[in-house]
């Protein structure tokens, strides 16, 4: 399709909002004006990129009241990618509007307007406790998620590493060799599959446990001697 074919149901749309409409004037895609009100711009492009939101900012230099507008998709992906591009065009004080193409009905989800972050105290602390638990600095910045070595994945090698040392033991007595206060609880969760229960409060390291150890080396346990 070609941004052209977005055009008609947008211009509608503001018509009904009593804007006097025009399209292609200076470098703007569509420009709005209502009596004495500051203009409106809309850009318009066939897909989410980030020219368009290049452009979008582009037109701030002319008026507050920007609009980037694409068509409106279906499904899961297009859902997501809406609520993220959401947040962007808040951050940069955009509107969004989607066009569904198949009846032409706009919905404008987000107005043009300043934009002040809002901060979460929660995930703020839940971020100083894991930089403050994490021993020296195992994973490299930039990597996928899968595989990363957290605060509790180097507790979870502490007692794996006691268990390899010592063979089965209590809980209790991991707790007190490792300085990991939640030895039980890690082992009796058993997330990696590295810890089995062999009688009541006493454990002992799987296959998959000795495995993670050699995985991990350098990265938990050994970097913590």
């Amino acid at each position: 399709m070609r941004e052209t074919e977005l055009y008609p149901a947008i211009k509608s749309y503001l018509e009904g909002q009593g804007y006097e409409v025009k399209s292609e004037v200076g470098a703007c895609d569509v420009v709005a004006m209502r009596g004495d009100a500051e203009p409106v711009i809309v850009e318009m492009k066939t897909a989410m990129s980030l020219s368009l939101f290049h452009q979008g900012v582009a037109r701030q230099a002319v008026t507050d009241a920007v609009y980037i507008a694409v068509p409106r998709g279906s499904g899961k992906r297009f859902a997501k990618s809406l609520k993220d591009n959401l947040g962007l065009c808040r951050r940069l004080g955009l509107g969004l509007i989607t066009v569904r193409m198949r009846d032409a009905l706009v919905e404008v989800h987000l107005d043009p307007g300043p934009y002040a972050p809002r901060k979460t105290k929660q995930r703020r602390d839940r971020l100083l406790r894991e930089f403050a638990r994490r021993v020296g600095d195992p994973n490299a910045g930039g990597a996928t998620r899968v595989g990363l070595v957290t605060a509790y994945r180097q507790d979870a090698l502490r007692c794996a590493q006691h268990l390899s040392d010592e063979g089965p033991s209590k809980g209790a007595d991991v707790a007190a060799a490792t300085g990991v206060a939640q030895a039980t609880r890690i082992m009796a969760a058993d997330h990696y599959g590295w810890f089995e229960r062999v009688s009541t409060g006493i454990y002992q390291l799987t296959p998959k446990g000795r495995e993670g150890l050699v995985t991990y080396a350098g990265r938990g346990a050994d970097a913590m001697a």
